[in-house]
């Protein structure tokens, strides 16, 4: 009886602490979630604003007709709009109008908002939450990251709001946006973070966050808050078949926006860093080929001559792990670091070759479109060997002479082993070879003949390995490629 009672007062007591400690979470979690945004929107409203912009474009003539009766239609209207015997007369005008959103940062009236808001605009208005209407200068903009400052003067203080620590943000944060949508002032919404560092191919420096909180047309420029009420994101893209919010909203980091409109208020433009490399993302097969013990970094493909890459001793076949202590676990992570980092700044770059770890210290550029589109590649030897078919891996190449420069339009300096054929179904054509490509380096080992290509893949097959890396040369283009070599 003793041991049954004592059992059971246990049992009794242990089932009191656990419905507490269910409590005590449940509790917890309503704690978690906000009751109401209702503190924070009176004190973030204030600072959001929304813009309207007119611009001047030629009002278009001739009617919508029928497909077939365009032509003439157009050739009517057109004739009504000539003198008798005379020119014709002037394309009238009319102003088009479009509405964002933005938001201050400094009671002085510095704005910002998306570049596409803005752009080519003749006039950009600024009304306030009180309905104040101000007229907007424009500071600067970029339209790589699709931002904008503005100013606005007026003689009272303006309320502001700061940039947060967008690094800080995690998926299933709380968040809530402020804006303009569809023209309807003050709105907001709330969500999560849905994803950080979303790639979405709006421009070369994309790492977008993502929420569920509704964005409509019109929510483009304005604020993505934390709890904290600071800035985490500016509102600029939807992903959504109808027009309207899905759930699927991105804004960019605010500490991107930080680092481009503090330059777009000290020059009115942006000075990016510039490294002087081409690269590629580093593929499974690749990491492989390159002795990698993971998948990650950037692969140079090109190096641009006496460039600060060049300077700084970087190699093409360099894979890039870290650049000035900031890890590149993707190819697309390295721009965007560059991008960030000041010019004639010297930083140590951590890369591998050929197996091997190295740092080395390289000093910044600045970029401009010039070097942005230059092609970089260092030029090696002419080749002046004789014709003859080759066929090794679904591939069959010749050696480079003067005919062959000619019909494949190759240019005077490549040297390597040319793709005359690939066989359709082969792993060669699958990872991309096509005729016309010159193999210029094999694990990278210069390539002179397609004797060279047979030997490197002959010595790979015979130490048991599944791939070669290929260094392959396609117009002005280089890229790597993990060849695959099993019979």
């Amino acid at each position: 009886m003793t041991s049954i009672f004592q059992d059971k007062a246990f049992g009794a007591i242990y089932g009191a602490f656990l419905s507490l400690a269910i409590l005590l979470t449940s509790v917890g979690d309503v704690w978690a979630r906000p009751d109401s945004f209702a503190d924070l929107a009176e004190k973030l409203m204030p600072a959001v604003v929304n813009i309207s912009t007119t611009q001047t474009v030629d009002a278009r003539g001739g009617q919508q007709g029928i497909p077939p009766f365009n032509d003439f239609f157009e050739e009517f209207f057109r004739r009504g709009q000539r003198q008798p015997g005379g020119p014709p007369r002037p394309q009238p005008k009319r102003k088009v109008s479009s509405l964002g959103s933005g938001f201050i940062i400094d009671q002085d009236g510095v704005v910002i908002t998306n570049n596409h808001v803005i752009e080519g605009a003749d006039e950009i208005v600024v009304t306030l939450s009180d309905g104040t209407k101000l007229d907007a200068t424009l500071v600067g903009r970029d339209p790589k990251t699709d931002l904008a400052v503005l100013t606005v003067k007026t003689k009272r203080k303006l309320p502001f709001v700061p940039l947060g620590d967008s690094s800080k943000s995690r998926v299933g944060d709380w968040v809530i946006a402020i804006g303009n949508p569809f023209g309807l002032g003050g709105s907001l919404s709330a969500g999560v973070i849905s994803a950080i560092k979303r790639d979405i191919h709006a421009g070369p420096y994309d790492s977008f966050i993502q929420t569920d909180a509704a964005i409509n047309k019109g929510n483009s420029g304005g604020p993505l808050f934390n709890l904290n009420g600071e800035v985490i994101g500016v509102n600029s893209a939807i992903i959504s078949p109808s027009g309207g919010s899905v759930g699927i909203g991105f804004s960019i980091p605010s500490n991107l926006v930080e680092n481009v409109v503090g330059q777009l208020r000290a020059f009115g433009e942006t000075r990016r860093g510039w490294l002087g490399v081409r690269i590629q993302a580093v593929t499974d097969e690749l990491a492989e080929s390159l002795g990698l013990d993971e998948t990650a970094g950037a692969l140079v493909s090109e190096v641009a001559p006496d460039g600060p890459a060049d300077k700084g001793g970087l190699q093409v076949g360099d894979v890039i792990l870290s650049f000035d202590g900031r890890k590149i676990p993707e190819m697309r992570d390295l721009p965007r670091i560059v991008a960030e980092t000041k010019i004639d700044k010297s930083v140590k770059v951590e890369v591998v070759r050929r197996g091997s770890k190295k740092t080395l210290k390289v000093v910044t550029g600045r970029l401009d479109e010039q070097q942005a589109d230059a092609s970089d590649a260092a030029a090696p030897s002419k080749g002046t060997g004789k014709s003859g078919d080759v066929e090794i891996a679904g591939l069959t190449l010749q050696n480079i002479n003067d005919e062959k420069r000619q019909k494949y339009d190759l240019s005077e300096q490549v040297e390597g082993a040319l793709v005359v054929d690939v066989d359709a179904e082969s792993d060669a054509y699958e990872s991309g070879l096509r005729v016309g490509d010159v193999i210029v380096e094999l694990n990278q080992d210069k390539v002179k003949s397609a004797a060279d290509v047979v030997k490197g893949v002959e010595a790979a097959r015979k130490a048991d390995k599944k791939t070669v890396l290929i260094f392959v040369e396609t117009g002005e283009a280089r890229r790597f490629i993990a060849l695959p070599v099993v019979k």
